[in-house]
């Protein structure tokens, strides 16, 4: 069986510096907000050209410490995508907010700019564009109409797409805040959960920090409303260690999603398009198949494992529909029928992933 993404292979290249960097925090013990903590922000700071960067305890938290630092509340409306990762609404609901969706870009999967403006009114709190399988969304024209509706905050949620670029600027640092998350399978990961904020404001960036540990300015000094949301220093050890190789891996992921672009036009496939103006780091690579259940079928007899991302739109979940309200999304549903992620990673074989082309161009429900 191919591995959907190999990160066993990924941890023994790596072994040693994530070793080394893990004893480091077992022998100093500061496993919460150690050096390492800020180490990394540091880091990811320099990597990105923020001002300020935040780890969190994952990319959820991340989110919903965005929302509340800027006061998003009960009345309240964020829009947002229903072609996601539940965690996006998710927070939006547990602060008592309502999420307004707005349909996709068939084409890329991501926020339709074209169908955005109609969805703010005077209760939009926050804009939540999702640089969905590794891409950015359109954040030039997002940003654009939120400043001319009040200057409207913009929160990237670039949970998948840390590395990329959009006109020249990395994924995170394209509007008023980026967060991102280090879960495992992502483009830049951890060995657990974690998350990062991204901002050059520094009033947010002081309300971050605070909110993350309790709402806490100093010790036991709680001036607002906070949680628990700091990332283990442990989990920053490990992301310092791969930030080593992430360079390389970026350059890989690249040339692979390339590679699988030009076998599936050949074949013609459908599959997300990728824009000139900016880059994918392809945290999954998705195509379109009609009668999916049977070409994921087919696919698994050759032991070709597939995914799924997302098969029901957030404003068709149970849990979302009473709040959902908006515009119809009847390309996310379709979408939602049709999407099939591929096996994808820095380590992918080429006469691998060859062999997963020729396999999905031989099934007959392909178009």
């Amino acid at each position: 069986m191919i591995p959907f993404i190999d990160l066993k292979l990924q941890y023994q290249t790596l072994k040693p510096q994530i070793q080394e960097r893990i004893n480091r925090v077992l022998d100093h013990g500061q496993y919460i907000m150690g050096p390492e903590v800020r180490e990394l922000e540091q880091q990811l700071e320099q990597y990105t050209g923020a001002r300020h960067c935040i780890t969190v305890a994952s990319g959820t938290e991340a989110l919903l410490i965005s929302l509340m630092a800027l006061g998003v509340g009960r009345g309240d409306e964020v829009v947002t995508t229903p072609f996601t990762f539940v965690a996006t609404a998710e927070v939006i609901a547990l602060l008592g907010a309502t999420p307004v969706y707005v349909d996709v870009d068939p084409n890329t999967c991501n926020i339709d700019v074209a169908k955005l403006e109609a969805a703010l009114t005077e209760r939009t709190k926050a804009i939540i564009p999702v640089s969905l399988y590794g891409q950015p969304a359109d954040m030039d024209e997002i940003n654009a109409l939120a400043a001319a509706h009040g200057n409207i905050p913009v929160i990237e949620d670039a949970a998948q797409s840390f590395g990329a670029t959009y006109k020249g600027k990395r994924s995170c640092h394209l509007s008023t805040v980026g967060c991102t998350s280090f879960f495992p399978s992502k483009p830049l990961g951890c060995y657990g959960d974690g998350g990062a904020i991204f901002t050059d404001d520094d009033e947010l960036a002081r309300a971050f920090r605070e909110i993350r540990v309790h709402g806490q300015s100093q010790r036991y000094v709680h001036t607002r409303i906070g949680v628990g949301g700091r990332m283990d220093t442990i989990q920053c050890a490990v992301v310092l260690a791969k930030l080593e190789r992430f360079e390389w891996e970026i350059e890989r992921r690249l040339h692979i999603g390339r590679r699988y672009d030009e076998l599936l036009d050949q074949c013609g496939i459908a599959r997300v398009a990728q824009r000139a103006d900016r880059t994918s780091v392809y945290g999954q690579y998705t195509v379109m198949v009609d009668d999916r259940a049977q070409v994921q079928e087919a696919l698994k007899e050759a032991g070709i494992p597939t995914a799924v991302h997302y098969p029901v739109p957030l404003n068709e979940q149970p849990a979302y529909k009473a709040l959902s309200n908006g515009p119809q999304t009847l390309a996310a549903a379709a979408l939602a029928q049709r999407v099939m992620s591929l096996p994808m990673g820095p380590d992918l074989d080429e006469q691998v992933q060859l062999r997963i082309v020729d396999v999905l161009a031989g099934t007959r429900a392909v178009r």
